[in-house]
């Protein structure tokens, strides 16, 4: 194999512009070193490549057979390098994210709505999981970042704080009097209510805030998905605790109400989190810095 790939693009252009002086213009060296290239590359290989002419240069035939190949190559490397200015400019990428359903639904897919009608190219990898499952993701590498409520305590990631959220909890027509004053949280777990799943980060959260209180709170129902909260504490089901930011339509139509506590609920964050040896895609980068609110 020729070691000094060099050789094949000064061929590849005396081929293309039959003439060593114009293939010297191209390739922005003098005539001479075009001259010397040719004869290496001659050498090496072997083989006459060209016709020496009054007005130029002419391909052998063994010269055209080696020109197609390298055409070939020089096309394909071309193609490779207009790739790359597409993925640089967003023309063409990947972004691979992970996320809960409600978080996705709640929180990401507005964002997604906006960045995909700026670069339709994009190709959209999406994979849903609780916190712990988005975490062990990221460092498998099978997304780039993940969407999670925070805190998130890891030293291999790099958290960064997107928005704030309040959770609360919520009720049907059913317990709506329970609405009228500011509860104790002793009184109100005395009702149905109606929880995460134990894997959650929600889930987990209200069970330590609880636990603070010094009480115990036993869900008499669990579900896993955040719509099936709200369908639940519609139909009278129970006391549902949700992320308030997620039920707004269903709170302004009086579809639910929110019991207040005389206990202040604290806030949450929902983070973005990334390897923090992982290089970001130009399409992730872009889409955290530019379409979230990430501090």
């Amino acid at each position: 194999m020729v070691a000094n790939l060099e050789l094949y693009r000064v061929f590849y252009w005396t081929a293309r512009e039959q003439n060593l002086s114009r293939a010297a213009e191209r390739l922005y060296i003098t005539q001479p070193s075009v001259s010397y290239a040719i004869k290496q590359l001659e050498e090496q290989l072997s083989i006459k490549l060209f016709h020496r002419e009054a007005r130029g240069v002419r391909l052998t035939d063994e010269g055209t057979v080696l020109f197609r190949s390298v055409e070939q190559a020089f096309n394909f490397l071309d193609s490779a390098e207009r790739h790359m200015a597409d993925i640089n400019g967003l023309v063409r990428g990947e972004l691979r994210i992970g996320s809960s359903d409600s978080l996705c639904k709640y929180y990401l897919l507005p964002h997604l709505g906006t960045f995909f009608s700026d670069y339709p190219g994009i190709r959209l990898d999406l994979i849903h999981g609780t916190t712990s499952e988005i975490i062990r993701y990221v460092k498998e590498g099978r997304i780039d970042f993940g969407i999670v409520r925070l805190p998130v305590d890891d030293n291999q990631l790099v958290v960064r704080e997107a928005t704030t959220v309040q959770d609360c909890f919520v009720a049907g027509p059913r317990y709506s009097h329970l609405a009228e004053k500011a509860l104790h949280l002793s009184e109100l777990i005395k009702h149905p209510i109606i929880l995460f799943t134990k894997k959650s980060s929600s889930r987990q959260f209200i069970e330590n805030f609880v636990a603070e209180e010094g009480l115990e709170i036993i869900p008499e129902i669990e579900l896993a998905s955040v719509d099936l909260l709200i369908e639940f504490a519609k139909v009278g089901l129970g006391i549902s605790f949700v992320t308030k930011q997620f039920v707004t339509k269903e709170l302004d139509n009086g579809a639910l109400v929110e019991l207040k506590l005389v206990e202040q609920i604290p806030s949450r964050k929902i983070g973005i989190v990334y390897l923090r040896q992982h290089q970001l895609s130009k399409a992730s980068s872009t889409f955290i810095h530019q379409y979230l609110d990430v501090l």
